[in-house]
């Protein structure tokens, strides 16, 4: 008997590797895909409140009242900054964008905690940002 190919055996040997590498490698990925999430979220904040103080300093001390006013120092913002300050999901965090003569608050919350991220980052009035 000259029989060619496998034996179950060695299919069953080979599909417990496969499922081993799987294990060890989807949680890595997972850890990396949130670590991404975070950093991006906390460089967007960021970005958004230092193009409101460039405006404040560029309006003599008046914070940007709407979105269209801060585009002029961040193209970006109205992918972040909803009209009526409703959030904005964005890789995995819901954006929230309070602005007002005032001041400004930005808002980055995961959007599955635990999952997308686990870090709410704030940024208020003076460029100050505070991870939750």
């Amino acid at each position: 008997m000259n029989r060619k190919g496998f034996t179950l055996v060695e299919i069953m040997i080979v599909v417990a590797i496969i499922a081993l590498l799987a294990a060890i490698a989807v949680p890595n990925l997972l850890t990396a895909r949130r670590t991404a999430n975070e950093a991006a979220a906390k460089a967007t904040v960021r970005s958004l409140s230092t193009a409101a103080e460039t405006y404040s300093t560029s309006h003599s001390g008046a914070y940007p009242a709407d979105v269209a006013a801060l585009t002029e120092f961040i193209t970006s913002a109205p992918s972040y900054c909803a009209a009526g300050g409703a959030n904005t999901a964005v890789q995995g965090y819901n954006y929230s964008c309070t602005l007002a003569a005032g001041g400004y608050t930005f808002v980055a919350a995961p959007v599955t905690p635990g999952t997308t991220g686990t870090i709410t980052y704030t940024a208020t009035t003076g460029g100050v940002l505070t991870p939750l």
